[in-house]
């Protein structure tokens, strides 16, 4: 029972953005995903969300073969993500937001209102249910954004950088978040950040991409400690942790 890649490349022409990259995430289970820029991180998750199709490997659901499944089937089929820019509906509320991402899965406008409604109590965020989302301050954008991806109850979520931009406070209320929502719902969660602290406070096990490859993985101990890690990414953030 997990999302995985498993040995996947990516090429585009003559770049090779990803090679031989093998993770999972299981139900429940919290992955952390690290690299500097470029290092093929986005690649992998829109790979895993069906947006980008493997050159190599394959992409597997609990057990079943799913490289070929476009995006809308792959949410479907319980794999939901976020972006590292919100795209939320600007001309709607947040409310109609999670609606229409319900109705779009398949619920009826009334059930796919109650669900978001409920959703967004559970996450603390209520209030917001009536504000336009195109002028949410950028932290509440940022959970509206993780209140629609969880419409439908997804199996795994896919985070891309939500914590970008924030305050440690708020980072640290993100983390809190993150932890409820594989704890509460079972989710599978693949946190993708720049923010390591973040990262290896809320993950079991954290994978290092640098050019495409893994570089290195484990747990919080294990990359404060790869000397491979420090020189790719961590660089100060090791020494000071």
């Amino acid at each position: 029972m997990a999302l995985a890649l498993v040995e996947v490349g990516v090429a585009f022409g003559g770049f090779r953005a990803l090679t031989d990259v093998s993770l999972s995430v299981a139900p429940g289970q919290i992955v952390g995903l690290i690299g500097p820029n470029g290092a093929g991180k986005t690649t992998c998750v829109n790979v895993l969300t069906g947006f980008q199709r493997p050159t190599a490997g394959r992409v597997a659901l609990e057990g079943r073969d799913v490289s070929a499944l476009p995006a809308h089937r792959m949410r479907r089929a319980g794999v939901a993500r976020t972006f590292q820019a919100g795209r939320l509906f600007g001309g709607l509320d947040v409310l109609d937001n999670l609606t229409c991402t319900g109705v779009g899965l398949g619920l009826g406008r009334s059930e796919a209102e109650l669900q978001a409604s409920e959703l967004l109590r559970w996450m603390g965020i209520a209030a917001l249910e009536s504000r336009p989302a195109a002028g949410l301050p950028y932290t509440d954008e940022r959970r509206a954004a993780i209140a629609r991806a969880l419409m439908g109850a997804p199996a795994y979520l896919l985070l891309d950088e939500p914590a970008a931009g924030m305050s440690e406070p708020e980072a640290t209320d993100l983390a809190a978040l993150i932890r409820r929502i594989a704890s509460e719902r079972g989710t599978g969660c693949l946190l993708i950040e720049h923010n390591v602290g973040l990262v290896l406070s809320v993950c079991s096990d954290v994978v290092v991409l640098d050019g495409g490859k893994i570089i290195e993985r484990g747990d919080r101990a294990v990359i404060l400690n790869s000397t491979a890690v420090r020189e790719a990414y961590l660089g100060a953030h090791a020494e000071a942790a």
